[in-house]
Protein backbone atom coordinates (compact mmCIF):
# COMPACT_ATOMS: atom_id res chain seq x y z
CA UNK A 1 0.00 0.00 0.00
CA UNK A 2 2.84 2.39 0.79
CA UNK A 3 4.26 1.96 -2.71
CA UNK A 4 0.90 2.82 -4.29
CA UNK A 5 0.56 5.93 -2.09
CA UNK A 6 4.11 6.96 -3.02
CA UNK A 7 3.27 6.64 -6.72
CA UNK A 8 0.18 8.84 -6.25
CA UNK A 9 2.21 11.42 -4.34
CA UNK A 10 4.71 11.43 -7.19
CA UNK A 11 1.79 12.29 -9.51
CA UNK A 12 0.90 15.43 -7.54
CA UNK A 13 4.45 16.46 -6.60
CA UNK A 14 5.01 18.59 -9.75
CA UNK A 15 2.01 20.77 -8.85
CA UNK A 16 3.50 21.52 -5.43
CA UNK A 17 6.97 22.04 -6.87
CA UNK A 18 5.56 24.57 -9.33
CA UNK A 19 4.69 26.74 -6.32
CA UNK A 20 8.08 26.25 -4.66
CA UNK A 21 7.03 23.44 -2.34
CA UNK A 22 7.32 19.69 -2.11
CA UNK A 23 5.87 16.73 -0.24
CA UNK A 24 7.51 13.71 1.37
CA UNK A 25 5.72 10.49 2.32
CA UNK A 26 6.58 9.56 5.90
CA UNK A 27 4.33 6.57 6.62
CA UNK A 28 1.09 4.78 5.83
CA UNK A 29 -0.55 3.11 8.82
CA UNK A 30 -2.79 0.05 8.77
CA UNK A 31 -5.85 2.17 9.60
CA UNK A 32 -5.38 4.14 6.37
CA UNK A 33 -3.71 7.22 7.82
CA UNK A 34 -1.13 8.72 5.48
CA UNK A 35 1.58 10.82 7.13
CA UNK A 36 3.36 13.35 4.96
CA UNK A 37 5.73 16.25 5.44
CA UNK A 38 5.24 19.43 3.47
CA UNK A 39 8.54 20.98 2.43
CA UNK A 40 9.82 24.22 0.94
CA UNK A 41 7.25 26.96 0.44
CA UNK A 42 4.50 24.54 1.49
CA UNK A 43 6.07 24.04 4.91
CA UNK A 44 5.40 27.58 6.07
CA UNK A 45 2.47 28.56 3.90
CA UNK A 46 -0.70 29.69 5.67
CA UNK A 47 -2.68 27.73 3.07
CA UNK A 48 -0.80 24.48 3.74
CA UNK A 49 -3.69 22.84 5.62
CA UNK A 50 -6.08 23.61 2.77
CA UNK A 51 -3.59 22.21 0.26
CA UNK A 52 -3.23 19.11 2.40
CA UNK A 53 -6.96 18.48 2.90
CA UNK A 54 -8.54 19.82 -0.28
CA UNK A 55 -5.69 18.84 -2.59
CA UNK A 56 -3.56 15.95 -1.39
CA UNK A 57 -6.13 14.14 0.77
CA UNK A 58 -8.95 14.52 -1.75
CA UNK A 59 -6.75 13.20 -4.57
CA UNK A 60 -5.42 10.23 -2.59
CA UNK A 61 -8.88 9.24 -1.33
CA UNK A 62 -10.30 9.42 -4.86
CA UNK A 63 -7.66 6.95 -6.05
CA UNK A 64 -7.52 4.78 -2.90
CA UNK A 65 -10.78 4.72 -0.90
CA UNK A 66 -9.04 2.76 1.88
CA UNK A 67 -7.20 5.93 2.90
CA UNK A 68 -8.96 7.42 5.92
CA UNK A 69 -7.03 10.68 6.29
CA UNK A 70 -3.84 12.53 5.41
CA UNK A 71 -1.94 14.31 8.17
CA UNK A 72 1.13 16.51 8.19
CA UNK A 73 3.92 15.65 10.61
Amino acid sequence: MKEKVQALINDIRPKLQADGGDIELIDVSEDGTVKVKLLGACGGCPMAQMTLKMGVERYLKSKMPEISKVVSV
